[in-house]
């Protein structure tokens, strides 16, 4: 059996602070005295006693406090069931919750799923904001099916959701792939009469539409979202750059950044490489979008932003095609310059124009060059380089170190 120490003694192993007011040390003692019998004797009858030697009422203050301290799992398992037996006690949502926390960081899935069904059953009202979380939980590990079961129990009984308990369950959805359920999702918050689509709605709406092919739903939505007087943020405008540019439409991308700055909305650096890939494409058979491009590039250059290899690789890739070495070359430098390195995907654009160019020599510098910086050559890489070669050969050209086939062999692949 435990013997509790004395107030004083405790105080004196535990109250570093000795001004601190009599009220605090002692509400501190109690908490102190009360962990140290919960890890040595974990839970059982040993410490129910020390709960009625302490005078420590069962309430929801003290669940959540048990909840939070670092004991085993187990032990605050055995006290939650125990608390919730106690006369004139339940728990509530910020209890079930706590435990449910606990088992999610503990690993214990199954216990988990059963404290969340205990706690839709049970009568203890649930807020959206609850509702959000168990989701979210759910989702997290991803138990996607039983977080839309429980997602329509509770909107049945319990509580009506809001458009942020409705985006907790689309952001899951997304992250999982289920993409087609995410437009039903929107269709019922819309027929609900008192909860609207928010702008994270509209975004995720947008997303999904862009990766099914569904261009044209996407900019509809973008249209209804405006006419509902809500105001797209970067990454939405970011998104319909994608979708304009994917479709060829370079004007209308182009007047979607007009706009977008006109209404006070700063691109951001997706924004930029978004322009800058997109009239990149475009500059294939304009080279005046190429000029637009190398503009936007100094813009971002300007406002500060970081240098993006993504950007770069794209406009060296432009400059390539359009067999202006030189200008490659000079982006290519100043991103290194900037960066202290490069990517293997920037190296591999480089070696495959040089390569074209007949510059193979200069090409096989280069990779020699990455792999001493450590940068892994990718399968891109390779390709490019091997290209060149056969190019040099289709041509009867030897390099000084010999045939193409000698380079070749001289590889490292693995």
């Amino acid at each position: 059996m435990f013997r509790l120490s004395s107030p004083k003694e405790e105080t004196e192993k535990f109250t570093p602070n000795r001004t601190a007011s009599r009220r605090n040390s002692s509400a501190r003692t109690l908490d102190e005295r009360f962990i140290r019998i919960l890890k040595i004797f974990k839970w059982g009858a040993d410490a129910e006693k020390a709960l009625e030697v302490l005078k420590l009422r069962v309430d929801h203050r003290l669940v959540l406090e048990v909840l939070r301290i670092d004991v085993e799992i187990n032990v605050k398992i055995q006290f939650f069931k125990w608390a919730g037996k106690r006369r004139n006690f339940e728990h509530d949502s910020a209890t079930y919750l706590a435990l449910i926390y606990c088992l999610d960081d503990a690993g214990l899935v199954g216990e988990m799923w059963k404290t969340i069904q205990d706690m839709v059953r049970g009568t203890c009202i649930i807020s959206p904001g609850d509702l959000s979380e168990v989701v979210k939980i759910l989702g997290k590990a991803k138990m996607v099916n039983k977080a839309l079961s429980i997602f329509y129990q509770i909107k049945g009984r319990k509580c009506k959701p809001t458009a942020s308990t409705y985006n907790s369950i689309i952001f899951m959805l997304m992250q999982e792939g289920h993409h087609e359920k995410v437009h039903e999702l929107y269709n019922e918050m819309c027929n609900e009469g008192n909860c609207f689509p928010d702008t994270f709605t509209y975004s995720a709406l947008i997303s999904v539409f862009g990766k099914l092919g569904r261009d044209d739903s996407a900019v509809r939505l973008f249209d209804e979202m405006k006419e509902n007087g809500l105001h797209p943020s970067a990454k939405i405008y970011t998104m319909l750059l994608g979708i304009y540019f994917k479709s060829g439409k370079v004007e209308k991308a182009l007047a979607l950044v007009r706009e977008m700055k006109d209404k006070g909305c700063a691109p951001t650096v997706y924004t930029y490489t978004e322009l800058i890939k997109g009239l990149w494409k475009a500059g294939n058979s304009e080279e005046a979008y190429i000029e637009k491009a190398l503009l936007l590039l100094e813009e971002m250059d300007e406002k500060g932003f970081p240098p993006c290899p993504a950007a770069y690789c794209s406009l060296i890739n432009a400059l390539g095609k359009a067999k202006r070495y030189e200008a490659a070359n000079e982006l290519f430098q100043e991103l290194k310059e900037n960066c202290g390195s490069s990517s293997a995907r920037v190296y591999a654009v480089m070696i495959k124009h040089l390569g074209k160019c007949g510059h193979l020599t200069e090409a096989l510098d280069l990779f020699d060059e990455m792999k001493k910086l450590g940068c892994n050559p990718d399968v891109y890489t390779y390709n490019a380089l091997m290209s060149g070669l056969v190019l040099v050969d289709r041509h009867g050209e030897t390099l000084e170190d010999g045939p193409y086939w000698i380079q070749v062999d001289s590889l490292e692949l693995d």
